[in-house]
């Protein structure tokens, strides 16, 4: 189906996250986090790899201390997607995860301390050619500004940022993309409209420490969408109290739902009725679970019944509508009967069989 709106991005500056491209025009890269210990090498790997597996472009892995950054080194050897290391305070920290391949610093230049401090960190992302992300949170932010403003504020967010962007223009280092994150939702989008139009940088979206998976969930897509909806947004990352990879899963469905950027499975179903001729639920969560693997772009629809079934199957590459019999049809057109009993098993097939014609044919 045809998106009846077309997003026009704000133009943005591109930089270079590893291979990834950030901003100017650049597709909409989603990562996420590692909640492992970082000295323990082998569990942090194992977490990036499963994050990788679900389709994420960055990963993020804190570095809170110089054995962490130790660690850091040895992860890095064994990572194949770019690595973004998050560090507070320490500046020989961020000195010693570049110089070990760090992708990108995660770190606020005010927050090192003496200038001196800061002129070496730029210095050395200078030398390696790693942009930096300044992260402003709501929750950590200055304490004059606390004073000033009496409680977080998107104007005091957005003041805090200009604190550290004004440091990295002082050294001439324009090589960053900033953050503004807050858990109120309007906070945040008021933050990032405000800021997006005074600089041109990449912005990374999120709405920080949203909460459950379900309420996280809730509170991300609609904090993402109305500034995604508005063009503003070139990386996310959905922060849930959750397994890492369903933070990869919900910003690609919020991605794909925006028709901002295209990667696995669009499964539209319904959500069931006494119409239904077939367990939409059931089959819709067993399909999910199979076609994890997928990050192939794809449409399928499963409808229970014949009211809106044929019009939605129609528009997909693979449909199914509920009926006596149920039709399966492929790219538009009627394909064949389905029992009950082997839905999910010709589906899956079906949608498998239709990325493998679809890789062929491009």
């Amino acid at each position: 189906m045809k998106p009846v709106h077309t997003i026009t991005r704000r133009k943005s500056r591109k930089i270079f996250v590893g291979n990834v491209a950030i901003g100017g025009g650049a597709p909409i890269s989603v990562q996420s986090m590692t909640n492992t210990n970082t000295c323990d090498i082998e569990a942090t790997v194992a977490q990036i790899k499963s994050i990788e597996m679900a389709g994420a472009d960055l990963v993020r892995v804190s570095v809170p201390t110089m054995e962490a950054a130790e660690a850091f080194k040895e992860i890095k050897k064994q990572a194949n997607i770019p690595l973004i290391t998050d560090i507070h305070f320490d500046y020989k920290i961020a000195l010693k995860v570049a110089e070990y391949g760090a992708d990108c610093l995660r770190i606020n230049p005010g927050n090192i301390g003496r200038e001196d401090r800061v002129r070496e960190v730029v210095a050395s992302a200078k030398d390696h050619g790693i942009p930096i992300r300044v992260g402003v949170n709501a929750g950590s932010l200055e304490k004059d500004l606390q004073k000033k403003y009496t409680e977080p504020t998107p104007e005091a967010m957005v003041e805090s940022a200009f604190r550290h962007i004004d440091i990295l223009d002082r050294l001439n280092f324009d090589n960053y993309k900033i953050s503004l994150k807050a858990s109120e939702i309007f906070m945040t989008v008021f933050a990032y409209k405000q800021l997006a139009t005074q600089i041109d940088n990449p912005l990374h979206l999120g709405i920080t420490e949203a909460g459950s998976f379900r309420a996280g969930t809730v509170k991300s897509s609609i904090g993402l969408g109305l500034l995604l909806s508005e063009g503003i947004g070139d990386t996310i990352r959905v922060s849930l109290a959750s397994d890492p990879v369903d933070e990869v899963k919900v910003g690609f469905d919020i991605l794909k739902s925006l028709h901002l950027r295209k990667k696995g499975i669009n499964l539209i179903a319904c959500p069931s009725c006494s119409r239904q001729k077939f367990d939409v639920i059931s089959v819709v969560n067993e399909l999910e679970s199979r076609l994890e693997d997928i990050v192939d772009p794809i449409d399928v629809a499963v409808i229970g019944c014949v009211v809106n079934g044929p019009g939605e199957a129609k528009e997909v590459s693979v449909g199914l509508t509920g009926g006596s019999p149920n039709l399966l049809y492929i790219n538009g057109k009627t394909h064949s009967k389905v029992q009950n009993e082997n839905l999910v098993d010709e589906l899956e097939s079906q949608i498998r069989a239709q990325i493998e014609n679809q890789k062929i044919n491009d």
